[in-house]
């Protein structure tokens, strides 16, 4: 099996990943477009993570700190390479990452209904904190 590579998506990289998105993430989010996603890369240029296999797409994650948390979203592996260590690799990399920038504890947004994302983030040491539930109110029309 060819080496898995992680590498900061380059802007040139946007349009690729909006449509692995497609195919390998569960559920749309409000910036899920190229608006939404040239804007993150511009702020933070290093926040979203890929993964590469033969030069192939493999998984992404998006590793945001804010300078208080660290966040994790859109953990994604192509279905045809699940199982094989793209998500651990990934997140690995997420928390050498957010360690060098001083962060101190990672969440991530997991839909309830994703029981495969469930395992995999338990899998990687994660746990469900029922206490707490997201708010949130979309910023634009």
């Amino acid at each position: 099996m060819t080496e898995l590579r992680i590498r900061a998506a380059m802007p040139e990289d946007l349009d690729a990943v909006l449509a692995f998105w497609k195919v390998a993430a569960e559920g749309t989010s409000i910036s899920d477009d190229r608006e939404g996603v040239e804007r993150l890369v511009g702020r933070d240029p290093r926040a979203l993570m890929l993964a590469e296999r033969g030069g192939e797409l493999v998984g992404t994650v998006i590793a945001g700190f804010d300078g208080w948390r660290c966040h994790l979203y859109r953990l994604a592996v192509h279905p045809e390479h699940r199982r094989q260590g793209v998500a651990s690799a990934l997140l690995a990399a997420a928390e050498e990452r957010f360690v060098r920038l001083g962060g101190r504890r990672a969440d991530a947004m997991v839909l309830r209904r994703n029981a495969t994302a469930h395992h995999a983030w338990g899998a990687a040491g994660y746990v469900a904190e029922e206490q707490w539930r997201r708010w949130v109110k979309p910023l634009t029309g």
